[in-house]
């Protein structure tokens, strides 16, 4: 029997129905009904032989959908009355039983807590594994020097390694984040029932510790309504994917002829249909390009949340799509990176050729005179005056006179020459956290430390 007497218009069928997505949830809703039967005889709401029954029904289920054999039906409105249709088909008028005590709000609240918690664990594994090989990266690099850039125009000088680290540290912060995300999906949302709570005195602790919960959820109405996991999730991801993109963005810059800093490896390029001389970074590119996929992801939840009234609106429904698809494309951008860092070739004496543009060590002629009484400020300004008088004559700095230095700046004397022609610049950045040789080894020091 139904309220309704009329068929609903197959429009609405297409709008409503969300199996073609939610079918994902298939191992996580057999794992929480298998749970919550248990707790159900446990509570002596039904029998232990009806347990048992259900139990061997959901068995069949897992194992169905497991190898491909599950078989939806016209009638399956989503995922949830798809397992519970086949269970009852298995075991019977029983399997109508499987329901008592529960609502598909927070079913499904509870299985997309587990997703979340699934993915969000494989996060911290992948963001782990691809910052472990940074840093073995930096350490068999850890002396080659390389422009650091600002605004895309060499700055200064730093050691490849630091630069990799960079990127180390990122990780290790959304690792960070992806740990805080599966700590948000701690409290249970099941037995809250369709907002109230249910009409049984079940024991929702037993559920909690059989699917790895912490807790259970204090309020009913704020168990079904709650997706700040889910926004969690997209948030860590998108700020991932950032950082993807930002490594992405720079390797192909690295690995154009104009930089020719590095080459990808064949496996991680693709050539052209034309031009038989081409090599592209198409994999870096198409890490660059999946950020803001991500990240409209998580904009659009919050789209969907705006303004909700609670409880349980169907607009909820909208969580799983962006949720799978930034799953799906964040997992996928990280074995990515994780293939072309491990095989990327780094091209040393161009790298180096281009860090020892003497213009780079305007800053280090700078604090020169910093150091012999003069006010940065000023001596910015002396400098950048020989900048533009080497530029002017198509000069290097060492090539300037020492009448053209005396008439910069009284202050200027051999050590001018000394400073450029010893090319110590890294080296002087001693400061923590700075790119000197002792500071790396320190910063991998506690990189390691970070991967514990």
């Amino acid at each position: 029997m139904s309220r309704f007497s009329e068929p609903q218009d197959p429009a609405f069928r297409a709008l409503n129905d969300s199996l073609s997505f939610d079918w994902r949830l298939g191992p996580y809703d057999v794992q929480q009904s298998r749970a919550h039967a248990g707790m159900l005889a446990g509570a002596g709401i039904i029998s232990t032989a009806e347990r048992d029954e259900l139990h061997r029904a959901l068995d069949q289920v897992e194992r169905e959908l497991a190898d491909g054999a599950f078989r939806f039906a016209d009638g399956d409105e989503d995922i949830h009355m798809a397992i519970e249709r086949r269970v009852t088909e298995l075991a019977g008028r029983v399997g109508g039983k499987l329901h008592t005590a529960r609502s598909r709000n927070d079913q499904v609240a509870t299985d997309v807590a587990m997703f979340v918690r699934a993915h969000a664990s494989r996060a911290v594994e992948q963001t782990s594994r691809l910052a472990a090989t940074l840093v073995d990266v930096a350490e068999r690099h850890l002396d080659w020097p390389m422009p650091g850039y600002t605004h895309l125009q060499r700055a200064q000088p730093v050691y490849l390694s630091h630069h990799l680290l960079a990127y180390f540290w990122m990780l290790i912060r959304d690792r960070d984040r992806f740990v805080s995300v599966v700590s948000g999906t701690a409290a249970l949302p099941l037995g809250a029932g369709a907002l109230a709570g249910v009409n049984f005195d079940t024991d929702r602790g037993l559920v909690a510790r059989e699917l790895g919960f912490s807790s259970v959820a204090p309020n009913s109405i704020d168990a079904v309504s709650n997706r700040d996991f889910v926004l969690d999730y997209l948030a860590a991801a998108a700020t991932c994917a950032t950082h993807l993109s930002r490594l992405g963005g720079e390797i192909v810059v690295w690995s154009s002829e104009e930089f020719g800093f590095c080459e990808v490896a064949d496996a991680w390029a693709s050539g052209s249909s034309i031009m038989p001389q081409k090599k592209n970074p198409d994999a870096a590119e198409l890490m660059r390009a999946k950020a803001p996929r991500v990240a409209g992801h998580l904009v659009a939840l919050h789209g969907v949340l705006h303004g909700l009234p609670l409880t349980y609106n169907k607009d909820m429904q909208e969580d799983k799509e962006h949720l799978f698809d930034a799953a799906d494309t964040l997992e996928l951008c990280l074995t990515a990176a994780q293939g072309m860092i491990t095989s990327i070739s780094f091209r040393r004496e161009r790298m180096a050729s281009a860090s020892s543009d003497q213009f780079l060590a305007a800053t280090d002629i700078a604090d020169l005179l910093v150091r012999r009484g003069m006010p940065f400020r000023e001596a910015h300004g002396v400098v950048a005056g020989l900048v533009r008088s080497a530029i002017s004559q198509g000069k290097q700095l060492s090539e300037l006179s020492r009448d053209e230095l005396a008439a910069c700046s009284p202050l200027l004397d051999d050590e001018f020459y000394a400073v450029l022609s010893d090319g110590p610049w890294l080296e002087t950045k001693v400061s923590e956290g700075g790119t000197s040789l002792a500071r790396v080894r320190e910063q991998l020091s506690r990189a390691r430390s970070a991967l514990q």
